[in-house]
């Protein structure tokens, strides 16, 4: 499928599709995306409620607006094939505005490779998605010139999280993730995640670990549009285990959660 793109702006109760030109500088407060194929979704509520829950905290008020928007928008997406939409909240000379991306998705990978960010942390509200997009994209910018595809910010030296993803490691038969202390986004990929591993039983912990710490895991970087992605390689960090010896269970068993958006 080419690639398609459209901008529609939430106005008097209902989307329009807006043009190039009606565009004007804004600033992002929030952003939610997902994957979307066939008409199916993981976790549509949970994202609703985290985009609702964020508006809110950004001074967005109108909790029924904002419900009201994200169903509408949701009836935009096409029934078929591969969309990767996106709902915003930005806000310009005090006021806010919505806006609906349907976006085609981009090629999905079941493997990616990371660096470690090596700068300051570019995040001003780690956790929010939205306000700090452009700065990750940035940061997976600067990944991708040292032959990388994602980076990865460490905090006090730990691992935190992804420029665009969550980390999550395995040791043995336990799934390991940051500690909760360390501010970062309210992954839903990832609380689907381990929403299953309680449901089956698997031991779930959360580990303080540098990347040298991480040699010899089977890492992954979950996020909405990709799902999992076992590290590959983690450029100039540890020697990984790529063989995503755990991965494709689990991503059936995400795979079957995922729900029509009617």
């Amino acid at each position: 499928m080419s690639e398609i793109s459209a901008l529609f702006d939430w106005h008097d109760g209902s989307l329009r599709l807006l043009e190039d030109c009606e565009l004007f500088a804004t600033r992002l407060e929030v952003a939610d995306s997902f994957l979307v194929r066939d008409g199916r979704a993981l976790a549509v509520d949970v994202h609703r409620s985290r985009f609702i829950e964020s508006a809110m905290a950004r001074g967005h008020h109108d909790e029924h607006e904002l419900d009201t928007f994200y169903r509408a928008a949701l009836q935009l997406i096409p029934r078929e094939a591969d969309w990767f939409p996106r709902l915003e909240v930005s806000s310009h000379d005090g006021s806010f505005r919505l806006l609906f991306r349907l976006r085609s998705a981009p090629e999905l990978r079941q493997s990616v490779v990371v660096a470690t960010h090596s700068g300051t942390d570019p995040r001003t509200e780690p956790t929010v998605k939205g306000p700090d997009l452009e700065a990750m994209l940035r940061l997976r910018q600067e990944a991708q010139r040292s032959g990388a595809r994602e980076g990865v910010i460490l905090d006090t030296g730990l691992v935190s999280e992804g420029s665009t993803t969550s980390l999550m490691w395995w040791r043995g038969d336990r799934l390991m993730v940051p500690p909760a202390y360390l501010p970062r986004i309210p992954s839903v990929t990832a609380r689907a995640i381990l929403t299953i591993a309680a449901a089956i039983g698997t031991q779930v912990a959360e580990e303080e670990a540098t990347p040298d710490e991480l040699a010899g895991c089977e890492v992954w970087a979950v996020n909405a549009l990709h799902g999992i992605r076992v590290v590959s390689a983690w450029v100039d960090g540890p020697d990984l285990d790529a063989s995503g010896h755990h991965a494709d269970r689990w991503r059936s068993r995400l795979t079957a959660l995922a729900r029509p958006l009617d």
